[in-house]
């Protein structure tokens, strides 16, 4: 039993070990030293949550709450990551109302809806964890279905799975999504961009449709998720790691009522364009500005661009 106890113990030893030298090495081998037990405890935490997220999926639902599960996983994620690494995501208040919908926390209790956001790097799962409304799935790329522990905790917790090669099958699982949304009012995640930028100025790659066919599709709303650039505390090309908070706007939902899937098009370009801009705003706000004047023009009139300026 003793070798069990020592193999359990190694990973933690070893990450106290990294950030203790990370303390006297010269400052290129602190950053490694601190990126690696970074990534170690990233995915430590990620494991441990993923174990308990399995048998917290099974609970709720035989007791009926099986919407819940991903909701409770991510809350788990939230405070194991913020204690071992330090790194935690604050949601804030964009100040910007449409139509008399707010963003902020209020925006986040749409229900159901399509819930999009900018997609950086590996750590937006904890953004993810600090930000998610309960009643809440994401959608996932079907490999991952197969990966143990995590495979298993996605596909328990309602998790829409994507064959992305397959336009059929893809087609059919947002057929079932939509349905879902309706029947359990069970809203949905997903990164329009697809996969993640790496970025190290406020930017967006191009966005897929996928999100807003189903939300059109659905009828229900898109709720833009804004996480500011945070490559000053994770930069995974430059192995760069950092404890810290970082902000994320929630958007005023876009209704799509009424709309059809011609419509699909102007919606994209809508969406991105408010992100784009919000992501140049918390880009100043964060003290950085990333080299990008505020603010964009992104198609927008005198008055809006007046608006943005007075919320910075």
């Amino acid at each position: 039993m003793s070798w069990l106890l020592n193999i359990m113990a190694g990973p933690p030893l070893l990450i106290i070990f990294l950030r203790t030298i990370s303390i006297i090495l010269p400052r290129r081998l602190a950053q490694l030293a601190s990126f690696a037990a970074f990534f170690l405890a990233s995915m430590i935490m990620l494991g441990i949550c993923a174990m308990y997220g399995v048998f917290a999926s099974i609970f709720l639902r035989i007791i009926g709450y099986g919407g819940l599960s991903q909701w409770t996983v991510a809350r788990a994620f939230k405070w194991t990551m913020w204690l071992s690494t330090g790194v935690s995501f604050v949601v804030t208040d964009s100040g910007k109302i449409e139509g008399g919908r707010r963003g902020g926390e209020e925006a986040l209790q749409t229900r159901p809806a399509v819930f999009v956001g900018n997609h950086q790097t590996e750590l937006d799962v904890l953004m993810l964890g600090c930000v998610f409304p309960k009643y809440i799935s994401v959608t996932a790329k079907k490999s991952l279905q197969w990966t143990p522990v995590l495979g298993w905790f996605m596909a328990l917790s309602k998790t829409v799975f994507i064959d992305r090669a397959n336009r059929t099958t893809a087609r059919a699982a947002f057929d079932g999504a939509a349905k879902t949304m309706h029947s359990e009012r069970q809203s949905v995640f997903i990164f329009p961009e697809g996969t993640r930028s790496y970025a190290e100025k406020p930017e967006l790659l191009p966005f897929k449709k996928g999100a807003f066919h189903l939300a059109i599709q659905a009828q229900v709303p898109i709720v833009p998720i804004v996480t500011a650039n945070y490559s000053h505390v994770l930069n995974v090309k430059k192995k760069i790691f950092n404890p810290g908070a970082v902000d994320v706007s929630v958007l005023p939902p876009i209704p799509t009522k009424g709309l059809t899937t011609a419509d699909v098009d102007a919606l994209v370009k809508r969406t991105r364009d408010a992100m784009l801009d919000e992501l140049i705003r918390l880009s100043h706000v964060s003290g950085t500005g990333n080299g990008v004047p505020l603010p964009r023009a992104s198609g927008r009139d005198e008055d809006e661009k007046a608006e943005l300026r007075k919320r910075y």
